[in-house]
């Protein structure tokens, strides 16, 4: 005679449940969440939550690496661009597609939500967000510098303040996004932002 299983339904979808999960925590926060809004939204158990996640805690973390790396995909691969108009253009208009990419697979906008906020006692929020930031600029920077060797900027034009205006930019669209901003919105604002930095880069 068959014993029958503990633990999550067969039916369990683990991206679809990071999903569901991120966008209370997007909206909430670590703490703001509890175990029994999880379990509602997921359609889990408790028992079935921890056997897949191990914890509360295991989820928000798994949900926010999962979604917070794609913004550093964004940057790993318009680094490559063959020239810093393009490396520019790609960063921009990729971030607009990021923050609005359709409800059905994605959460929101992670960047300016309340997990940025939030943390648990083995992930500092705060901190990962900070060297993931730092690791896109740095990124940006360098590529910068490159163009600046190969004679890309203009003349007097300053990398840092370069580098900092497009991250501006890639913040503010996170924000705009979140006040309901839609994607013809932010890729106007981008494309327009791309054309005054552009005046600082040669034809």
């Amino acid at each position: 005679m068959t014993q029958p299983t503990r633990g999550r339904p067969r039916s369990f979808d683990r991206d679809r449940a990071l999903l569901d999960a991120a966008r209370l925590f997007w909206r909430r926060g670590y703490s703001g969440t509890s175990t029994r809004d999880l379990t509602s939204a997921l359609g889990l158990s408790t028992s079935s939550l921890y056997a897949a996640f191990g914890s509360k805690a295991g989820l928000f973390e798994e949900a926010v690496r999962t979604y917070a790396e794609r913004y550093r995909e964004i940057y790993r691969e318009a680094v490559k661009e063959p020239d810093l108009r393009s490396v520019v253009e790609r960063i921009l208009v990729e971030s607009v597609r990021e923050y609005t990419r359709p409800a059905d697979t994605h959460p929101g906008c992670l960047l300016s939500s309340a997990a940025m906020t939030d943390s648990t006692g083995t992930l500092d929020t705060t901190a990962y967000f900070e060297e993931l930031h730092g690791w896109n600029e740095r990124a940006l920077r360098a590529r910068v510098q490159q163009a600046d060797a190969a004679g890309e900027l203009t003349e007097g034009t300053d990398v840092d303040a370069l580098t900092g205006v497009v991250q501006a930019v890639v913040h503010g669209l996170s924000v705009q996004s979140n006040l309901g901003a839609d994607q013809g919105e932010l890729m106007a604002t981008a494309r327009l932002a791309h054309e005054v930095i552009g005046q600082h880069i040669t034809p």
